[in-house]
């Protein structure tokens, strides 16, 4: 790795690798992060306009590094991971992971279960043998353990609870293979989206996926932060093209107050589908009419379009807000 991106910032680096997993996997990292570090997270994602190959091999060659050093501290302890990594790379490299690594050469057993949220926790074990699950809980915090009990069957809780309180000692031996089949089992459900995209784009994918919940938290806290930014990307959350996945009724609601000429404008240069689905939403009246003050319109300036089309994209996203339509930040279809 060369001097210029072993000096990358830690918040950059984040943003590249959250670039990297692409949007699906990045938007369930940022269900685990509080406001503020989601609020620095997005600034910095939205600032990260291209990613050099270099830079990109030097991110994901370090995350590769720290997590060949963890399984190192997860299988044999500092002394075993440290012999492994001084053969694999070298003294000075093999302390630097380690000193990386400080805060986790304490970890319990089943540490990388610790982050997981209680419901997908649940749903990852409830099909293991019952002294697997009792093994497990009796590592976890009491909450999340009770989480986890909680949602079993009554017979099943009984037999967990009987089995942790038999429990008395495991090896090591034993515990570093239940942890790694179950972290093998893990991985094994998370993909990894591999892109170059960065910056605005890369933002709207993950907002796209992430609920609009977390949308909205994002765009207040953005709007005073970098008032631009957050209209740049509302702009990009819904487009005009997407009123195609609109119903028709929701799309009779958001035209009843649009002005004639501004429809006949934003419909310039629109593909033959989405006019047809605004001229099925209308009257057979109003549509002659539309059909006509295009005719007698001429050529129009494309900003000019763009900035009717937008006030039509706004009306819908202030009745979406107002309740009176819904839809998801997830793509699908809207409904009353």
């Amino acid at each position: 790795m060369s001097a210029e991106y072993r000096g990358l910032k830690g918040r950059r680096k984040a943003a590249i690798l959250l670039v990297l997993l692409g949007p699906e996997t990045a938007a369930q990292v940022y269900r685990h992060l509080d406001e503020a570090t989601i609020e620095m997270l997005t600034l910095e994602i939205a600032a990260v306009r291209r990613v050099d190959p270099e830079e990109r091999e030097a991110v994901l060659k370090e995350v590769k590094e720290l997590l060949m050093a963890k399984e190192f501290l997860g299988r044999g302890g500092v002394a075993y991971a440290r012999e492994l990594l001084e053969q694999a790379m070298g003294r000075e490299k093999a302390e630097e992971l380690l000193r990386k690594l400080t805060s986790s050469l304490q970890t319990k057993p089943f540490d990388f279960l610790r982050a997981s949220d209680p419901v997908q926790l649940f749903s990852f074990l409830q099909g293991e043998h019952p002294q697997m699950i009792a093994l497990i809980l009796s590592f976890l915090p009491a909450d999340r353990a009770a989480t986890v009990l909680g949602g079993l069957p009554p017979e099943a809780q009984a037999d967990v609870a009987l089995r942790i309180a038999k429990m008395d000692r495991v090896t090591p031996e034993v515990l570093r293979e239940t942890e790694r089949v179950l972290e093998k089992k893990m991985s094994a459900v998370m993909g990894a989206d591999f892109s170059l995209a960065g910056g605005v784009d890369s933002v709207v994918q993950i907002l796209n996926k992430s609920g609009r919940k977390t949308e909205k938290n994002i765009l207040e806290i953005l709007d005073e932060r970098d008032p631009e930014l957050a209209e740049e990307i509302r702009k990009k959350l819904f487009t005009f093209e997407d009123i195609l996945r609109i119903d028709d009724r929701s799309l009779q609601k958001a035209l009843r107050d649009v002005d004639g000429k501004e429809m006949a404008l934003a419909l310039k240069g629109v593909s033959e589908n989405l006019r047809e689905k605004f001229f099925r939403n209308m009257s057979s009246r109003a549509v002659e009419m539309l059909k006509e003050e295009m005719e007698l319109m001429g050529p129009v300036r494309l900003r000019d379009v763009e900035e009717a089309q937008q006030k039509i994209v706004n009306r819908i996203r202030s009745l979406e807000e107002a309740g009176e339509i819904l839809f998801t930040g997830g793509g699908d279809d809207v409904v009353l």
